[in-house]
């Protein structure tokens, strides 16, 4: 059997899409909300069975991994995150690149060289990294207009993946993917989807919603924003992080965004002119994670707010 695990952001979605064009199989999909990334512990996968991973941590999935590879399961493993140490086998594979203008879909569009590249754009932008698409496109010779659809679905398909759980999103990760996969343009899934119309009506809506929203703490070097439990805040807790980094490029961001279960949902972004320190400030708190110019906590507890608040200004200092 192969077991396709991807995140269920734009970059997850278009990188499979990307791999699913150069090799097409059958495959079971794996997959969750944008915070849901240790996918491995779901697999049941045998001697002899493949899993290509996109756009997880390695970190978060140690402990099932091991176990996979020492049952006879190859692994093919595709991202950008902080991956910690990775394992030595024979049966593992890995394409691990953590600089900041790198998504897993531009590392896949390596791998396939290039064949399904307007994908890759489409996640770069959906990743907030716009020098990265848009040098990937050059190639292409886009006008400016379409670079802007690019733009537009790719922040659609990464606004679909927040949620506290599935019941927050629009479509579950594995449907807009399958949704996709029927399209090798990008331009026609834009015309012609229900999904995409449905994506840019809500994206538009909680955008307003999450605009009128002040922020707790502001200095020059960043600013910080409560957001509340309502399902609105938790599907642009990372999208409006995306917007903020880009209006303000010399200052960092941090979305904590309440959660039902009455803790808080952290999003960090780094400066844009200097995509450094968000991993390092979300690993001082349990649950945290991600990639140097952006990253998370699953769990911060209400009380711990004032850590995290001098912890980031810390980070990123006036």
């Amino acid at each position: 059997m192969l077991f396709d695990a991807f995140n269920g952001d734009a970059d997850g979605i278009c990188a499979l899409h990307q791999m699913r064009l150069d090799e097409p199989v059958d495959s079971t999909l794996v997959t969750g909300v944008k915070r849901d990334i240790g996918l491995l512990k779901k697999i049941d996968a045998h001697a002899g069975d493949q899993i290509l991973a996109l756009d997880i941590a390695v970190e978060k999935n140690t402990a099932a991994l091991t176990a996979l590879l020492e049952k006879g399961v190859r692994v093919r493993w595709f991202d950008h995150h902080n991956p910690g140490e990775l394992p030595a086998h024979a049966n593992f594979q890995a394409t691990i690149d953590t600089s900041a203008e790198v998504c897993t879909s531009l590392l896949v569009d390596r791998f396939v060289n290039g064949r399904h590249r307007i994908w890759a754009v489409v996640a770069a932008f959906g990743d907030n990294l716009h020098e990265s698409a848009r040098h990937a496109a050059a190639p292409l010779a886009l006008s400016e207009a379409r670079l802007a659809r690019l733009r537009e679905l790719g922040e659609c398909l990464n606004y679909n993946g927040y949620g506290e759980s599935l019941e927050d999103l629009h479509f579950h990760p594995a449907d807009l993917y399958r949704a996709l996969s029927a399209y090798t343009d990008p331009y026609a899934f834009i015309e012609e989807a229900p999904e995409f119309q449905a994506l840019r009506l809500g994206y538009v809506a909680d955008m307003a919603q999450a605009a009128a929203t002040q922020p707790c703490e502001e200095r020059p070097s960043g600013a910080a924003f409560i957001l509340p439990d309502a399902a609105w805040a938790r599907r642009v807790s990372g999208v409006y992080a995306n917007e903020l980094a880009t209006r303000h490029p010399a200052r960092a961001h941090a979305l904590l965004t309440r959660s039902p279960r009455g803790h808080y949902v952290v999003s960090v972004r780094a400066p844009l002119r200097d995509r450094r320190g968000a991993d390092e400030l979300c690993m001082q708190f349990a649950s945290g994670g991600g990639r140097r110019a952006a990253a998370g906590i699953n769990v911060l507890p209400e009380a711990r707010i004032p850590d995290f608040l001098a912890a980031f200004f810390s980070t990123y200092p006036s």
